[in-house]
C-alpha cells in the first residue's frame, strides 16, 4: 500500500488552533458533506486570506441569478481544466455531478466542453469563460454580443467573468500549494439519485 501524501505542502493547522469563525466554518462544512474538503484545510494556513477568499467564492457562486448553480460549477470545471487544476477539477466535478444531477456532465466539461452535452446557451457562456480563463486581454465586443445571441445579459457576463477571474487564482494557488483531493470527491455524484 502506497503511503498517503500529505494535503499540501504548507503546514495544515490544527482545528482547535484556528480562530474560532474558520473552525466554525470548518466544522459546519464536515457536519454538511461528512468530511473536511482540503480546500479549507489547505487555506487555514493563512486566517485572514482564508476569510477573503472564501468571501469572495460565496459572492460569486451562492448568489442568486440567472446562472444556475450547475452551470456556475460548469464554469469552475472548464477553466479549471485548462488551467490544469487537478483539485478544482476534481472536487467542482463531484458538484456539479450533485448539482446537474448528471453523473456524466462533468467529465464531458472537463474533457472537451463543446462535445458535452449542454445546450448551445450553456457553450455561449462556456466560450466566453475560457476566453476570460486564457485570454482576456483579448475579450472585445464580439464576445459580449454572442453571450447576447445566446440570451445572456451584462450581468451574467460580469458573473461569467467572475467566476473564471477567481478560480484563475485559485487554480493557481491550488497547485503551488500542492492541494489534493480528497478521495471522496472521486465517488460523488457518480450514481444517480433515485
Amino acid at each position: 500500500m502506497t503511503p498517503t501524501a500529505p494535503i499540501g505542502r504548507f503546514p495544515i493547522p490544527e482545528l482547535d488552533e484556528l480562530p474560532e469563525d474558520i473552525r466554525q466554518r470548518i466544522l459546519t462544512v464536515q457536519e454538511k458533506s461528512g468530511f473536511i474538503p482540503n480546500v479549507f484545510l489547505v487555506l487555514a494556513h493563512r486566517p485572514d486570506e482564508f476569510r477573503a477568499f472564501f468571501a469572495y467564492h460565496d459572492a460569486l457562486m451562492d448568489k442568486p441569478g440567472k446562472l444556475t448553480k450547475a452551470e456556475r460549477e460548469m464554469i469552475v470545471v472548464a477553466t479549471s481544466n485548462a488551467n490544469q487544476c487537478q483539485y478544482c477539477v476534481v472536487a467542482h466535478g463531484a458538484i456539479l455531478r450533485i448539482r446537474a444531477k448528471d453523473p456524466l456532465l462533468a467529465d464531458q466539461v472537463a474533457i472537451n466542453y463543446r462535445k458535452a452535452d449542454i445546450s448551445p446557451r450553456q457553450t455561449a457562456m462556456l466560450d466566453f469563460a475560457m476566453k476570460v480563463s486564457t485570454s482576456a486581454w483579448a475579450v472585445n465586443e464580439e464576445d459580449f454580443a454572442q453571450l447576447r445571441e445566446q440570451g445572456w445579459g451584462e450581468e451574467e457576463a460580469w458573473d461569467i467573468a467572475a467566476i473564471a477571474a477567481f478560480f484563475g487564482m485559485s487554480n493557481r494557488l491550488a497547485n503551488v500549494t500542492s492541494m489534493r483531493p480528497n478521495e471522496e470527491f472521486y465517488l460523488m455524484g457518480r450514481v444517480p439519485l433515485q
